[in-house]
Order: structure tokens, then C-alpha cells, then sequence
């Protein structure tokens, strides 16, 4: 007897179906130790109308159900401000997770395609959750060790599921792996000192938990220029800046968050967080339960993890190629030191980004994982 896969459309802005789809996740990663289950009580805030997102952009998420089993998930997104930027009429797939069962694949894809082509699109790209703002791209490399901070993980038969749907290679993004004991600080402590001598007028300044309101405005200036021209980027609203700095805000460490101004103007920026995820993966995506002890001292700042991500390291056009970069990660990494973070991941860095990879590469950077966006035309 043939299987009847049916595809149920939820309400993102129901929480009790977010939440069924969310949860829809632990049934595929159950015996997986790697898995790092989100946290649900954030996960949930990212579908609510509490996201600026909204305000330009639209979702639509669907489970699927064989025999009233749920067997997979995804998501359509329409981004106003990508189409408008990229002009490439392109929607998004993501929170993608299935069953491995190509059937169920195809039929989550055709749903969404036909959703997209609804709305006027003529290109999928994804996974998207939900731009390129937030997580993305499938992993393809690195199945062996849980994901850092904020990044993704998937089982490794995603990547034959999705290429048989008729998905394509669109670009890859990197994640460099940093032993930090053996970075060489000698040779980048020399490097930053000539950076400062040849550029008298810059300062390289910590942002701290006191002052992150008022630097926030600065913060946006340098990441919206920053990354202006990098593929697929989409400048962040004021409003968007400040959601996800409330996010963030509980995960944030003085000491590994830099500024560079040059005549008081910012003109650099270095985010880095401690990996959380060493105390979230015990949680399994639950904030209510025993567990919770053993993360107390990490939220209380009275222990860090001994791993960081650094997550966005950028420079206005006009400041590049003067070491800025190798600059404002030296001053991180000498705080990171003292605090006993040994190790590091610099992501996600475009492939074709030559400039940042070889950063990584001076600094002892390895690439230890790969995720992937798909793209399909429709």
C-alpha cells in the first residue's frame, strides 16, 4: 500500500503550533550526542510578530505526517528587502528537517516551491533560518563534533536528500577551527603594534555591558557597511539590530566585543561569544528542568566556556587591507586567554572571501566545517 504523506501548514504566529514544529526536531536527532537542541523559549521568538523580520518579510511552515506520524518540516520565507537589494526574485527554504525518506523530501520541496512560485518568486535558496542574518546553510562537512554557538548541525544524509530534489551548490560558507595555545600571539602582537603606529588616529576600544546601548547605533553603522557588499547580505533595520542585541544580550562577554574608531567615528567591528552551547547541549532545549543547575555558573559569568565563535569581524571599505582585522582579534584574543578559552571558531566565512580566510590562515585557522546554500530555479 502506497504511503500518504500529507502536508499540514501551521501558524507561525500560533505558539503551540511553533512549538510543535520546533519539537518536531528531536524525533530525527534523538540518538545523536552532536545535536545541540535550541533553546525553545528563543527559538520560539524568531517566528512571533515581535520580529522586525515581519515587517518586511512573510513565512509559512509546514509539518509532514505519514499515517498521523509527523516525518518532517520546513519553512518558506519571502524577504522583501533581499528581493529588493538582490533583484533576484528569490524565496528561502528552511528549518528543514526530515525523516530519511526521499518521498517526504520531495514532497515538503514541491510545497514550498509551489508556495514560492505563489508569491512570485523564481529562485529557492536555503536553508535559510530564516536569512542570512540569523543560521544558515546545511552542514557538509564536520559531522563529528557538535556545532558552536548559534550555528547549525544536521544529519550528513540531508545533503543526498536535497541534491536529489533537484538542488544545486550556491555558495559555501566556511567555519576555521583556531588552537588558540598555538596561534602565533608573538608575530600578531607585533602585527597590532605596527597597525596602531601606522594608524595613529584609530582606537581599538572593548565595548562593554554598561555602554552596549549607546554603542549600538555604532555597531549597526559598521555592520551595515561592512558586509554591504558580501553575497546574499541584507543590511539589518534599526529595529532587527535591537532584537537580535536583546538576544544576544545574556551571552554577552566584556573583553571579546571591540570597536575601532578612527576620529571618534566606528570603523570596525569584532563580535565574539563563548561557546554556550558546551552547557545548552545538556538542556535539550529546555530551561525547566534539573539540568539547569550545572548552567547556572555560566550565566552567572562565574564560569566560561574554554571555547569562543567569532561571529562577525568586519571593516568599512576605507580601513581595509591595514591589519585592522588581525588588530581587533589580537585585542580579543588576549582577553579570551585570561579568561582560559583555548579554542575558537571563526564563522561563517564566505568561501570566495580571500581576504578574511587568509586572517584565519595567519592566525593558525583551519577549516573544520562546511555548510552549504542550495539554490533551484522554479
Amino acid at each position: 500500500m502506497e504511503k500518504q504523506i500529507k502536508i499540514q501548514p501551521l501558524d507561525r504566529t500560533k505558539k503551540s503550533d511553533v512549538l510543535r514544529f520546533l519539537k518536531f526536531a528531536y524525533k530525527i536527532y534523538k540518538d545523536n550526542l552532536n545535536w545541540v537542541a535550541p533553546l525553545l523559549v528563543d527559538a520560539a521568538k524568531v517566528f512571533s510578530d515581535a520580529n522586525p523580520l515581519f515587517q518586511h518579510a512573510k513565512m509559512q511552515i509546514w509539518l509532514a505526517t505519514i499515517d498521523g506520524k509527523e516525518v518532517g518540516r520546513i519553512a518558506g520565507i519571502i524577504d522583501h528587502t533581499h528581493q529588493s537589494i538582490h533583484q533576484d526574485g528569490a524565496a528561502f527554504f528552511g528549518y528543514y528537517e526530515c525523516i530519511d525518506d526521499y518521498d517526504v523530501t520531495q514532497k515538503l520541496f514541491e510545497t514550498v516551491q509551489q508556495w514560492a512560485k505563489e508569491n512570485g518568486a523564481k529562485r529557492l535558496l536555503g536553508p535559510m533560518n530564516p536569512t542570512t542574518n540569523d543560521e544558515c546553510g546545511l552542514l557538509v562537512e564536520g559531522f563529528d563534533s557538535p556545532p558552536i554557538i548559534m550555528m547549525t548541525y544536521n544529519p550528513q544524509y540531508y545533503i543526498d536528500l536535497i541534491e536529489k530534489a533537484g538542488f544545486t551548490k550556491a555558495k559555501d560558507l566556511l567555519a576555521f577551527f583556531v588552537d588558540v595555545p598555538k596561534c602565533p600571539l608573538d608575530k600578531l602582537g607585533m602585527l597590532a603594534e605596527r597597525v596602531c603606529k601606522r594608524n595613529p588616529e584609530l582606537v581599538f576600544r572593548p565595548v562593554k555591558r554598561a555602554t552596549l546601548n549607546e554603542d549600538l547605533d555604532r555597531i549597526k553603522k559598521v555592520y551595515n557597511s561592512a558586509w554591504q557588499k558580501n553575497w546574499g547580505f541584507v543590511p539589518m533595520t534599526d529595529a532587527e539590530m535591537d532584537f537580535m542585541a536583546s538576544r544576544l544580550k545574556p551571552l554577552f562577554c566584556e573583553g571579546l566585543v571591540w570597536l575601532t574608531e578612527a576620529n571618534k567615528e566606528p570603523v570596525g567591528f569584532l563580535l565574539a561569544i563563548p561557546d554556550y552551547n558546551q552547557a545548552f547541549i545538556k538542556l535539550k532545549g529546555r530551561l525547566f528542568t534539573p539540568k539547569i543547575l550545572g548552567f547556572i555558573p555560566y550565566l552567572l559569568k562565574w564560569k566560561i566556556p574554554d571555547g569562543c565563535r567569532v561571529i562577525t569581524l568586519g571593516v568599512m571599505e576605507k580601513y581595509r587591507n591595514r591589519g585592522l582585522e588581525a588588530a581587533m582579534l589580537w585585542e580579543g584574543f588576549k582577553v579570551g586567554i585570561g579568561m582560559g578559552i583555548n579554542k575558537a571558531e571563526a564563522s561563517w566565512i564566505l568561501e570566495g572571501n580571500v581576504q578574511m580566510c587568509r586572517v584565519m590562515e595567519y592566525f593558525g585557522g583551519v577549516v573544520y566545517k562546511r555548510y552549504r546554500i542550495y539554490e533551484k530555479a522554479l
